[in-house]
């Protein structure tokens, strides 16, 4: 689905050069998958667009690895073959490196139950009236892991990809600019790991930061800091590339509400409410609805902030079974998720973009080619290893 926020202040005249940003949200492995078929058909159908050469990149939590590459010319093709075919020569991406305990983490917690033990006998001893059982559940969560998956390993992986090719793992050495979005756990806020100040981090460890969601990865320490998913402040963080002075910025959020009544009304299978998935549907529902509504408030807020910025958001319909029914940690998924969004994205553009900007008065010197003006049937082939058009 496509949505365009046009300027409220239309240019006098076009511009000579399309200042253009990309802003990719997260979404977890497969979220992620959807987000680079949507790249894919953006880097194939739109003339004048080149992916790898932005004034500026935004990336959050999944969407931090595929801003990270392209900003590191890594075109869509070689992210494709990189994290779908592993047809390459440069490191093989290998889904489960996701899912490996945390047993560095298991084992720090572990260590500290003989204090907690230790501590609330010797509270007992000098307080026998003021303890509780509650006061021991309250001491129990200090144990706890932090993260159930370590994700120390996505960090090497990176590194790797970055120090071959002549790509680079210093956000100075970069072309372009790029910023890595990440919330420090100690005050709540959002950190832009390129910026001036933060710059020094590698892009690796910056994309490790961003993508710890809490309580499946552990924080991640960077000078003293510990920082966990950047999607927890904002969702796309577009305001980041909108300030970096980009005129035209086109955002891809893979997670939207899942809108049963409508998928029903369309004719597709599904239960009559998700409440028959149990509570991982409800959350994930939750978690959308969450997500969706605080990216709606930013771009309502962002029209009378940047009147001079366009902004054109991808996101699934809201009756797309295959997002929302898909486990979000399902690796088998990822070739038949990243052709979804690919064909997907082509039908937008070929439905919906050129009316949609024409009449938002839109004078951006890009277009969907002329081969893709017309919508592709659903089966449209991927091509994850030919080179952009």
């Amino acid at each position: 689905m496509l949505t365009l926020q046009p300027s409220l202040k239309r240019r006098r005249k076009r511009p000579q050069k399309a200042h253009i940003g990309l802003a990719v949200a997260g979404g977890g492995p497969v979220g992620g998958m959807y987000e680079l078929g949507a790249l894919r058909a953006l880097d194939e159908a739109i003339e004048g667009l080149k992916l790898t050469d932005l004034e500026v990149y935004v990336g959050v939590s999944s969407g931090a690895f595929l801003a990270s590459g392209l900003a590191n010319q890594l075109s869509t093709a070689e992210m494709c073959r990189i994290f779908l075919t592993d047809d390459v020569d440069q490191g093989r991406f290998r889904p489960e490196v996701f899912l490996r305990p945390a047993f560095q983490e298991y084992l720090r917690r572990a260590a500290g139950i003989p204090h907690m033990i230790g501590s609330w006998l010797l509270d007992i001893i000098r307080n026998p009236d003021d303890n509780k059982w509650t006061d021991v559940v309250g001491r129990l969560g200090a144990i706890i892991p932090t993260g159930l998956f370590d994700n120390a390993e996505i960090e090497r992986f990176l590194r790797t990809i970055f120090a071959s090719h002549g790509r680079t793992n210093d956000f100075r050495e970069l072309k372009n600019r790029l910023y890595v979005v990440a919330v420090d756990i100690d005050s709540g806020e959002a950190v832009k790991f390129g910026a001036a100040g933060h710059d020094q981090v590698p892009i690796s460890r910056a994309v490790q930061a961003s993508s710890a969601l809490p309580g499946l990865y552990p924080p991640v320490e960077i000078n003293g800091h510990w920082y966990v998913d950047g999607a927890l402040r904002r969702t796309l963080h577009a305001s980041v590339a909108l300030d970096a002075g980009a005129e035209l910025v086109f955002g891809i959020n893979p997670l939207v509400p899942f809108d049963a009544s409508m998928a029903l009304r369309n004719g597709l299978p599904v239960p009559s409410s998700l409440i028959e998935g149990g509570l991982p549907a409800v959350l994930s529902q939750t978690f959308r609805t969450l997500l969706k509504s605080r990216m709606q408030v930013g771009l309502d807020k962002y029209q009378t902030q940047y009147e001079h910025a366009d902004i054109v958001l991808f996101e699934p319909r809201p009756d797309d079974t295959s997002m929302f029914f898909t486990n979000v940690f399902s690796y088998e998924s990822r070739h038949k998720l990243a052709q979804h969004a690919y064909s997907s994205t082509l039908r937008d553009l070929g439905h919906e973009y050129r009316q949609t900007a024409a009449s938002a008065g839109t004078s951006w010197p890009i277009h969907p080619r002329r081969s893709h003006q017309q919508p592709r049937p659903r089966s449209a082939r991927f091509p994850w290893s030919a080179p952009a058009a």
